[in-house]
């Protein structure tokens, strides 16, 4: 589908890899994909089990049975700071199908809005000039965001570590930021980052987000949006494990983790036993408890507290329209029940001229409500942004809830997340070849696609000591003077 050789095939027809050691990875989300090719570089053959019929997880598409057309579960997005998802994409030879964004739209009502644009000045002053003709802000509220910047900026990662275990909301206290300004800045930008209101989010995940997300490098906000359906992402990535000697096994469901008292032996599935050397674990931690006998969890304290991991749903809803009614890629509806709009070209063919998807993040409200009450009232929000826009010129609506979109960043969430391989000091030993992924891990990142590809390469490092995950964008001059 693509006009580029994925690199990871590249790799393969260079080395002539002779395989001899298989992995069973379990799970073919993002995570899954992440350790699966980086697995097969390094010489061993992946077997990718997947119980759905796609790739991808959470991050993918299906075809509505209703319009016919194929729909992503979710409007997911990467960012310029994404060093590990944006490193998989071009292993699988699509980074060409990301289209890249510098400016952020912010709704004002009326048809009005502001842009926030990455400019010329070096980071961390690449946004200020755009900031300071945003009209949706007094000049004293602006002082008090470039006040909260400041503190960021100047705590780095380091600094970070005293607000563990602590709420946002706690921070933004500290430094006096009045409620419109929580409103209507900090608190989208958090929630469609962690996925969880500022109030119930874990501090560092906030602070993460703005200072290596925003401020520390003048890319790392730029937003990138895939041009194509989500789960043709992954096309190439069966290639790439059969190359490796690997498997793909979609519509095949794990039951169990196959264990002998002291390592994993395979996977047990609903077509029989799946044996390999060692176990990639890239699936949710509710659904590896399932997976893991009793035994197992007293042989590993990486498996003791799965059931302590909580979850926080997403809503999108796809919108057809018979004409185009929006004309920025991005629009944020700040201070509304509608989080964000993503404006998306119509394919050859189709029916309509504009598919919008709006998305509501921490949509734990929105769970129960019908079909037609979630349009009537994203049909509102989107009017109150683009007064132009009627219930009228809609073709066709699609809400897609997943309940389970991400785990719940909150405070504490951390001193839960595990990591890859067996600690160090574990008085029952650990299972030496069980490797943990999935962006529940301990990543260092909230829930994001960047943080399961962080956890897939993690995993495949410790399983073949090589490779590793790639290093971050190092911050700024400017910025390094600042820190403290």
């Amino acid at each position: 589908m693509f006009h580029r050789t994925p690199r990871a095939i590249r790799f393969h027809r260079e080395r002539r890899v002779i395989v001899r050691r298989s992995v069973a990875i379990v799970g073919g989300g993002v995570a899954g994909l992440a350790a699966a090719v980086r697995a097969a570089e390094a010489g061993w053959s992946p077997i990718l089990i997947e119980t759905r019929t796609m790739l991808g997880g959470r991050a993918t598409s299906f075809t509505d049975v209703r319009s016919g057309e194929e729909l992503d579960n979710s409007q997911h997005i990467v960012m310029g700071c994404c060093t590990n998802i944006l490193d998989l994409y071009e292993r699988l030879g699509v980074l060409d199908a990301i289209e890249w964004h510098q400016t952020l739209h912010f709704a004002r009502g009326g048809g009005a809005s502001d842009a926030l644009t990455i400019g010329s000045l070096p980071a961390p002053l690449h946004y200020a000039r755009s900031f300071a003709g945003m009209k949706l802000f007094t000049l004293s509220e602006k002082a008090a965001i470039s006040r909260a910047f400041l503190a960021i900026l100047r705590m780095g990662p380091k600094g970070r570590l005293r607000w563990q275990g602590r709420a946002f909301t706690e921070f933004l206290a500290q430094w006096r930021q009045p409620a419109r300004v929580v409103e209507l800045f900090w608190e989208p930008i958090v929630l469609s980052s962690c996925n969880m209101p500022s109030a119930r989010c874990e501090a560092t995940h906030a602070l993460k987000v703005f200072d290596e997300g925003m401020l520390a490098h003048s890319f790392a906000g730029t937003v990138g949006v895939a041009t194509i359906p989500l789960v043709h992402l992954y096309d190439n990535a069966r290639e790439i494990i059969t190359n490796a000697g690997g498997e793909l096994r979609l519509r095949t469901s794990a039951k169990a983790l196959a264990f002998d008292g002291t390592r994993v032996t395979g996977v047990i599935t609903d077509d029989g036993r799946i044996d390999a050397h060692a176990v990639i674990s890239a699936v949710p931690p509710n659904r590896l408890a399932k997976l893991c006998s009793s035994t197992m969890r007293d042989h590993d304290r990486r498996l003791l507290k799965l059931e302590q991991f909580t979850f926080s749903p997403i809503l999108g809803v796809h919108l057809a329209f018979k004409r185009r009614v929006m004309e920025t890629a991005t629009l944020a509806l700040a201070g509304r029940a509608t989080h964000w709009l993503f404006a998306h070209n119509a394919p050859p063919n189709a029916n309509y001229a504009q598919r919008i998807e709006a998305v509501v993040s921490a949509a734990d409200e929105w769970i129960g409500l019908s079909e037609e009450e979630i349009c009537t009232r994203v049909c509102a929000d989107i009017a109150w942004a683009i007064p132009t826009v009627s219930r009228a010129d809609i073709l066709w609506s699609r809400p897609v809830l997943e309940r389970q979109a991400t785990f719940a960043s909150t405070p504490g969430i951390d001193a839960i997340r595990p990591r890859a391989a067996i600690e160090a000091g574990d008085p029952s030993g650990g299972i030496p070849n069980l490797f943990l992924a999935g962006e529940w891990t301990d990543t260092d990142w909230p829930s994001t696609m960047e943080g399961a590809a962080r956890s897939g390469y993690a995993a495949a490092a410790a399983l073949t000591s090589s490779g590793g995950v790639i290093a971050d964008l190092p911050p700024a001059r400017l910025v390094r003077f600042m820190r403290v």
